[in-house]
């Protein structure tokens, strides 16, 4: 079946109710039953929840073939516990047919690899697919096809019981004996546990893992000890400097800085650049440097905002401790410094991914955006953004929030280069669609702007700002001038993942390129 944005969906997955994508509007209004948290009729007082071992406490939480499990990823390319867990289910405990349902999976997790390859892995539910897990996956050796959510999709999906996790296993900078943890005061800190909390609520059992042990209470906590059942102490559970990737990184390549001052223009050309407007950036050099740019703008009309949103850098906390900025509603922290801002800064908040971006619940935080700055691998010419699959195919990226903030905002602007080595970022026809165009408004790149015609307001704004803009088909037509229209890429009939649009439809899907050669 063909869906909203063009792409043919296969008959067989429309099974259970599961429908293709069919707007950003197209849920709004209709109700789910949700599904409970697992609760106990009573638990026998103790004075101590800690186990020896994570084998302890898997086998305390019932660990079993065919159990789904989870972890948070707000350590990134740092993280030690799942794929420390991970080792003892299958190696120690010889479990087969699991579930990984994750907030992403990257190359700290490459063990995960070599359990899709041997089958005891057989499904995996996350946000992000990066290193040999992608690679893997798009080879078609994951026995079920992987379902990619955005940070939205994810939660809705757990509150609507179409994911249900028996254990989350969740790093924690630090916990007390009874299992009130969170993010700050260790050894290792990841600052905010947005990720974490949600799975904390939903999941049958509910295991932290910490390498520094305080004295109960551990309070103000970000998971509450009545959510969980057990708690180990490890040696390390990340390493915090991994947390800030190159993605994450504030830029200093002149053609980034160039396209972050053109976004901070755009913003301040249009009707919500006033006092208390809100802003988020995505991850992405250009995206972050935004923040130093718009910084001038709200001197010049002597404005802040009212809060900022979502993953959250330095460079906010920076605005945020120059008066310029009501709020930080943080989610995952990309550095160090937002971490320790987050611990000190009365208003800096952790928010959970549920608060940030669910569609289905009552208000999550993403609609009240003004503003939200995204990077994208690919654009097409019908706005249509993909950041999940490369030129070849092959998984490469995430969502995470990317969809939920262009679907929520009211002025979702996207900034990349016109190409990327000899590939043309913008294009006829983006190869994975994680974004649907009907929620993008602006694109702004080295060669120029262009703005989405379904956007005649903005169009207004900018040209009453001197803002010179083209259409969104010349710039395609100057990328593939610059590198060459690549060739068609030639697919296998194999579904390898499932890419769900944030109302839980399916947006598009991934398959198994043919002639699979990750060296070609």
């Amino acid at each position: 079946m063909i869906n909203a944005v063009g792409r043919d969906i296969p008959d067989y997955l429309l099974k259970d109710g599961k429908e293709v994508y069919q707007g950003k509007n197209y849920k709004d209004g209709q109700y789910i039953k949700k599904a409970s948290p697992t609760v106990r009729k009573g638990e026998k007082p103790v004075e101590s929840k800690l186990c020896e071992t994570i084998r302890e406490a898997c086998e305390k939480c019932g660990a079993h073939d065919g159990m789904t499990f989870s972890f948070h990823t707000e350590f990134r390319d740092g993280d030690y516990v799942a794929a420390m867990v991970c080792r003892v289910l299958v190696e120690e405990m010889g479990l087969k047919d699991l579930h990984v349902a994750a907030t992403s999976l990257g190359s700290a997790q490459n063990i995960f690899a070599d359990y899709m390859e041997q089958g005891i892995i057989v499904e995996a539910q996350t946000s992000g697919v990066r290193g040999r897990i992608g690679e893997v996956i798009s080879e078609g050796k994951l026995k079920n096809p992987a379902i990619i959510r955005s940070h939205g999709g994810r939660p809705r999906a757990v509150e609507a019981g179409e994911v249900h996790i028996d254990i989350a296993f969740l790093a924690s900078a630090t916990s007390d004996c009874c299992g009130n943890a969170k993010g700050t005061g260790g050894k290792n800190n990841c600052g905010s546990m947005g990720f974490a909390n949600h799975d904390a609520h939903y999941a049958d059992h509910t295991v932290i893992i910490t390498d520094t042990l305080v004295p109960f209470p551990n309070l103000p906590s970000s998971i509450s000890c009545i959510d969980v059942d057990a708690v180990c102490v490890v040696d390390a559970i990340g390493d915090p400097k991994k947390i800030a990737t190159k993605e994450a990184r504030m830029t200093d390549n002149p053609r980034e800085l160039m396209m972050a001052q053109n976004v901070a223009n755009v913003i301040a050309a249009t009707p919500y650049f006033k006092d208390g407007f809100s802003f988020q950036t995505g991850v992405g050099g250009p995206s972050l440097a935004v923040n130093r740019f718009l910084e001038e703008h709200m001197r010049a009309q002597n404005i802040k905002m009212s809060f900022a949103l979502g993953g959250t850098s330095s460079a906010i906390c920076a605005l945020q401790d120059k008066g310029l900025v009501d709020y930080i509603l943080d989610t995952q922290d990309f550095d160090q410094g937002a971490a320790s801002h987050l611990f000190t800064n009365p208003h800096h908040i952790e928010i959970d991914l549920s608060e940030y971006a669910n569609a289905s619940n009552k208000g999550a935080y993403v609609n009240k955006l003004d503003y939200v700055v995204l990077s994208a691998l690919e654009i097409d010419t019908k706005f249509n953004v993909n950041v999940i699959t490369g030129s070849d195919g092959v998984l490469r990226g995430a969502p995470g929030g990317h969809p939920d903030t262009a679907a929520g905002s009211k002025c979702c602007i996207i900034v990349t280069p016109l190409t990327r080595g000899r590939m043309a970022t913008v294009c006829k026809d983006v190869v994975t669609v994680t974004t649907p165009g009907d929620c993008v408004d602006v694109l702004v790149t080295d060669y120029g702007i262009a703005v989405n015609p379904a956007r005649q307001d903005l169009i207004a704004c900018l040209d009453k700002a001197g803002i010179k803009h083209v259409t969104i088909e010349s710039l395609q037509e100057k990328a593939y001038s610059l590198v060459g229209e690549p060739d068609p890429l030639e697919w296998e009939d194999q579904v390898v993942a499932i890419v769900e649009a944030r109302d839980g439809t399916i947006l598009d899907v991934v398959k198994k390129i043919k002639k699979f050669d990750i060296n070609s």
